[in-house]
């Protein structure tokens, strides 16, 4: 077992070496990518997370205590345990949570008594294997997982009692350990909202040796040779007599539906299958997924980063379906309580995905999409609407009705065979009702509806920002209900509704801003205060929220030049800020005062499609320039590597995409805006076979313009790609050039979608 141990571990090694040569996506990837993150400053706000794609149960280190969403920090001294986890957001926190750790010597199983030096020379991180050396317990810990199971290979030192602890949590817990079958099962309740009364997470371990000690504990104390407990706060302990070396398998399952679904996904997923096939199986299924976006350059920093944002936006949302005795899709309802019928995804806010993410899904991956929609029709069924943040059912945070956003690119980029007519009923009722929550359906909806906008004045907080995403949500509720032939009255007022953009426009500072009831603007309005109006940014990030009508946006501004001109501003003004409204600096604006890119906060979401509008404007090549700098300077494959929160892969989609050389800076249409590719060579294979091949094999960190664009070897003036030619499979090849080309894209016929031109 040692030498076949070793010449595992020295396979897995090898790969650093060979994929310089031979593109291996997922040894590309860094989980530690984001994780050096602090409460008041984000570098990404990620963990490492041990899993397949979209996989329901993710597996963690976890280095903070029990109920920090902060699970793993990357300047931590300690691990804690290695927790399954669904957690999104440490904003967020997380539900079906549990933990195990091994020790050795003394019996310690409260988590700071258990807990373990370690350090990140002795520590591989990959999506699919994780190792670990616990020093103060001379333990390596080994991880790998499937999409509802994880396997364990934990190696001990020589001991007479060596354990392994499991912990069911706080907040309410049961364990059992059954020793004629090596087994421990339990469930955790333990959760953060968005839960009905009776959720549970249901757990089964499976240990290949034999139990020589067993205990259990109820709050903080433990009882030995106690096979069951349950609790406030629960867990046991497993105790063997190890060799030097021995290796002890565990095999874990959850299951959010019964006890005996956790025992049929462990069966199913894990069986009898060695430590070694399943990492195996796990890495070809992330090479698999990475691999449908093949890159070729030299630059092996810039392909490490993309891999690892990459790799994020086939995080989230994670799975909440499995796969019952009968082989039929079930799931628990975290609406309802109910076992049901059908899929379910959850783990996701829209405010932030609904701009690049579900986007990247439909140009690269829609039948996994198309798997999310008929989770959506079940969410509406169950829950009465569509959730704008599901962790895993409504939570009430951010604003907006984006589901909308979402439900609509999703068929207006073509995906079928499923049930839209009812998804589009879902969008009316949450774009005509205020929902239990403010962050469902619409706050302020009877305002919206009657004056056009959510007035300032009214004690609605972020008002303008809600009345932005409305009217651009409106606009794609608009394009569906087109394509589906809906009342012409009905098509008639969403037209008039997605307009409502205007009346927040206030000259008198050329911006956006919140409007009083009674038509006035607020005195001494300051563009710089951060909230208040806005969510999480001030006028200067969300002036540029019309996504569906940047020619109109361009008219209120007073035409072209001066529209670039305050784009320009953006980047040149300095990052002052107002933040009167929180008491206090909140992350996201310390994190835009330190970027040294004036007012442009790329570590939130509002203002990340800004960079494109320059394409509206005549002056591409800005866009060009940008993109490259915000690539080049905000992002890297390191623990600090994003420049703020990466919320459930959006701020990574925005790489990718603009990795690629395009962005859909307007869900709900068929156009990408073009900026430059960052890549010699880039292959998207589509699910279909076809192949879009994007050339630009003369690009560098110097030719960031483009001189030239040419589209199946015919020169291609326009600003924007349509979506369904670049499913036909082909080339893009750019001509990169080191100055740019200040006449290419410059007249209206090249200019990307706005309704005021292009209805």
């Amino acid at each position: 077992m040692k030498i076949k141990s070793l010449i595992f571990l020295g396979i897995l090694q090898s790969c650093f070496f060979l994929n310089a040569q031979n593109l291996d996506p997922v040894e590309y990837v860094n989980p530690l990518m984001g994780t050096q993150s602090l409460h008041n400053l984000s570098n990404g706000n990620t963990y490492p997370a041990i899993c397949r794609p979209w996989g329901m149960n993710f597996w963690t280190p976890q280095t903070g205590k029990m109920g920090d969403g902060w699970a793993y920090t990357y300047t931590a001294e300690k691990i804690r345990g290695f927790k399954q986890t669904h957690q999104p957001s440490p904003w967020m926190n997380d539900y079906g949570q549990f933990s195990i750790m091994p020790v050795t010597g003394k019996l310690a199983f409260a988590e700071d008594d258990r807990a373990s030096w370690f350090s990140h020379k002795a520590e591989v991180s990959k999506p699919y294997y994780y190792s670990v050396y616990l020093a103060d317990h001379d333990v390596t810990t080994e991880i790998t997982t499937t999409e509802r199971a994880a396997h364990f290979q934990i190696t001990f030192p020589e001991n007479e009692q060596s354990s392994i602890v499991i912990d069911a949590f706080d907040k309410g817990s049961y364990i059992k350990i059954i020793p004629s079958e090596n087994k421990v099962i339990g469930y955790t309740t333990r959760n953060s909202g968005g839960v009905p009364q009776n959720f549970k997470n249901y757990f089964v371990l499976q240990f290949d040796k034999s139990f020589l000690t067993h205990s259990t504990w109820t709050d903080k104390i433990l009882t030995k040779d106690k096979l069951e407990a349950s609790g406030l706060h629960t867990g046991a302990v497993i105790g063997f007599k190890t060799k030097k070396g021995e290796k002890v398998n565990v095999r874990i399952a959850s299951s959010f539906i019964s006890p005996e679904q956790a025992e049929l996904n462990l069966k199913n997923e894990l069986g009898t299958s060695t430590f070694e096939e399943t990492v195996a199986k796990s890495k070809e299924e992330w090479n698999k997924v990475l691999g449908r976006i093949n890159v070729e350059d030299t630059n092996q920093e810039q392909l490490k980063t993309f891999y690892s944002c990459l790799y994020r936006t086939v995080c989230f949302p994670q799975k909440q379906y499995e796969i019952n005795k009968d082989g039929d899709i079930v799931h628990y309802s975290p609406y309802n309580g109910k076992v049901l019928s059908g899929y379910m995804y959850a783990g996701t806010g829209f405010w932030d995905t609904f701009r690049a993410l579900y986007p990247l899904l439909n140009l690269v991956y829609p039948s996994v999409n198309k798997e999310m929609q008929e989770g959506l029709i079940n969410d509406y069924k169950e829950g009465g609407f569509l959730p704008e943040w599901s962790s895993p059912g409504f939570r009430d945070v951010m604003v907006g009705n984006n589901s909308a956003s979402v439900v609509s690119d999703a068929y207006m980029k073509g995906l079928r065979g499923y049930d839209i007519n009812t998804l589009y009923e879902a969008l009316l009722h949450g774009a005509n009702n205020e929902g239990p929550l403010e962050a469902v359906g619409r706050k302020g909806v009877q305002y919206y509806n009657t004056l056009g906008y959510v007035p300032y004045d009214v004690n609605i907080n972020e008002n303008a920002a809600r009345t932005l995403e409305y009217a651009y949500d409106d606009f794609t509720i608009w394009k569906l209900a087109k394509a589906l032939n809906r009342p012409k009255k009905e098509i008639n007022l969403l037209e008039k509704r997605m307009l409502n953009y205007k009346k927040l426009y206030n000259p008198s500072v050329g911006l956006m801003s919140g409007r009083n009831k009674d038509g006035s603007f607020p005195v001494n309005f300051n563009p710089f205060k951060w909230g208040d109006a806005f969510t999480e940014g001030n006028s200067w990030h969300y002036s540029w929220s019309v996504f569906h009508d940047i020619q109109g946006l361009i008219d209120l501004m007073g035409g072209e030049k001066n529209f670039t001109a305050k784009l320009d501003a953006v980047f040149t003004t300095p990052p002052i800020f107002d933040d009167s409204y929180y008491g206090a600096v909140i992350h996201e604006i310390r994190e835009m005062q330190i970027m040294n890119m004036g007012q442009y906060a790329h570590g939130n979401q509002p203002i990340q499609h800004m960079i494109y509008l320059y394409n509206y404007a005549g002056e591409p090549w800005k866009t060009q320039y940008w993109s490259r700098e915000v690539m080049n300077r905000l992002y890297k494959p390191t623990p600090d590597g994003y420049c703020g929160d990466e919320d459930n892969g959006q701020t990574s989609a925005w790489y990718i995409f603009s990795a690629l050389g395009f962005y859909p800076v307007c869900p709900g249409t068929e156009e990408y805006v073009l900026g430059a590719p960052l890549f010699k060579k880039t292959t998207l294979q589509f699910e279909d076979g076809k192949q879009l091949i994007i050339n630009a094999p003369n690009n560098s960190d110097v030719s960031r313009y483009v001189n030239e664009l040419k589209w199946q070897d015919s020169a291609y003036p326009k600003n924007y790609l349509n979506h369904f030619e670049l499913l036909k499979g082909g080339e893009l090849y750019f001509d990169m050039v080191s100055s740019p080309n200040l006449q290419r894209g410059t007249t209206k016929d090249s200019y990307p979608y706005s309704y005021s031109i292009s209805k």
